[in-house]
């Protein structure tokens, strides 16, 4: 149906392109491009071997608009995945305008010198992109990504009205170091050290880093912390489902991660701005980033399970109903499918399918628009083909 251009060549992106080969009689021509070409060489000859489908590659910096501006008008894809970094949101999107080409990402965009992010900067381009003919969907990942479906899929099917929104993340899995992000270290680190924040009763109300916590119930894992984090879905979702009381956001973390993350920020390592070390200026995290292990290599010992879902509560025919729909992914299988562990995996198959939906024209409409603003169930058929089957709970104790 139509070409396709994926930036990032990182855990996700790898997945990305795995997904996208498999579907050649969507995808009728694949290119990988990134600040490093040889990653991507690396990614297209794993291709080659395992689907003998042919993914071009090229090198690219996605904070420079003339650089992409000048790929997009040669290669002509009908649409970016951008799974480069949140940073990169805004110039990518800015090249889509001016090359005429349509985009999509799985994370919202933040700026390099803030840990902060919010949607205000990608919505603001929702004139442009409708002036230019061109579709922006935002947020196709996991979280936000396949929560913000299950949403709209629970609003759709089974609620009139929602009232209560937990969103549930566990990574139950082991890979068998003393300490690794799952994604990139940088924005990983950024994201789940920083102030707490949630919806109630139609304002934000902040907390302390990891404030709120208690242990949840995950199926076939058990009982484990979990933690009120902000997570940037939850500004969508209550912006777009408006009689949602009270919505936050749970994630697990081990106590032995959180103390290396106390540690990471106690010593300074977690500062975002420049310091001098030997007459040159570093970044603490970025250096940092640069002596952890990769996350797109931490694969292939990786074992146990993610489960990620939505606990919901709210009114059905004026009855009171609970629904809890998740998917528990496999660290293991996810790495005998694409070398990748499962956060990666659960990233990158929503993309894929994203793009899928563009591409039959199911989501295409000028402008900027999150998942949860198209017709979630063709989406919801895709995800059980793919790879990330899903399960519905209905009237269960959710613990909200």
């Amino acid at each position: 149906m139509g070409k396709v251009l994926i930036i990032g060549a990182g855990g996700v992106g790898t997945v990305v392109v795995h997904k996208v080969a498999q579907n050649p009689e969507v995808f009728t021509e694949i290119m990988l491009a990134s600040r490093t070409k040889s990653k991507c060489d690396v990614i297209a000859k794993d291709i080659k071997s395992r689907y003998g489908i042919e993914v071009k590659t090229a090198q690219v910096d996605a904070d420079v608009v003339p650089e992409l501006v000048a790929l997009f008008k040669d290669y002509q894809p009908e649409l970016v995945i951008n799974v480069a970094l949140p940073y990169q949101d805004l110039t990518i999107m800015d090249a889509c305008l001016e090359a005429g080409v349509n985009y999509m990402d799985t994370a919202n965009y933040e700026p390099k010198d803030e840990a902060h992010f919010e949607y205000s900067w990608q919505w603001a381009y929702r004139e442009k992109f409708e002036k230019a003919g061109l579709t922006a969907i935002l947020g196709c990942g996991f979280d936000p990504g396949v929560t913000s479906i299950f949403t709209a899929y629970a609003a759709k099917h089974h609620f009139d009205e929602i009232h209560y929104l937990d969103i549930v993340d566990c990574n139950a899995g082991d890979h068998h170091k003393a300490f690794a992000t799952n994604f990139n270290p940088e924005i990983n680190i950024r994201e789940v050290s920083q102030r707490g924040k949630y919806w109630e009763n139609g304002q934000w109300v902040e907390t302390e880093p990891h404030e709120i916590h208690k242990p949840l119930n995950y199926p076939e894992i058990g009982p484990k912390e979990s933690y009120v984090i902000y997570h940037e879905e939850l500004e969508s979702l209550v912006k777009n489902f408006p009689t949602i009381k009270r919505a936050r956001f749970w994630m697990t973390f081990g106590q032995e991660y959180l103390t290396h993350l106390r540690v990471i920020q106690n010593i300074g390592m977690a500062r975002i701005d420049e310091v001098e070390y030997n007459g040159q200026k570093i970044v603490p995290i970025q250096f940092l980033k640069a002596v952890l292990p990769n996350p797109g290599e931490l694969g292939e010992n990786y074992t146990g399970w993610t489960s990620i879902g939505c606990r919901i509560k709210g009114i059905k025919d004026g009855q009171e109903k609970t629904y809890y729909i998740y998917n528990n992914c496999s660290h293991e299988a996810a790495f005998k499918e694409t070398g990748t562990q499962g956060v990666s995996y659960t990233t990158g198959v929503p993309a894929m399918i994203g793009a899928l939906m563009f591409m039959k024209g199911l989501w295409r409409k000028a402008g900027v628009y999150n998942v949860e603003e198209f017709n979630p169930d063709p989406f919801m058929e895709q995800l059980n083909i793919h790879g990330l089957p899903w399960v519905e709970v209905h009237n269960a104790d959710l613990e909200l």
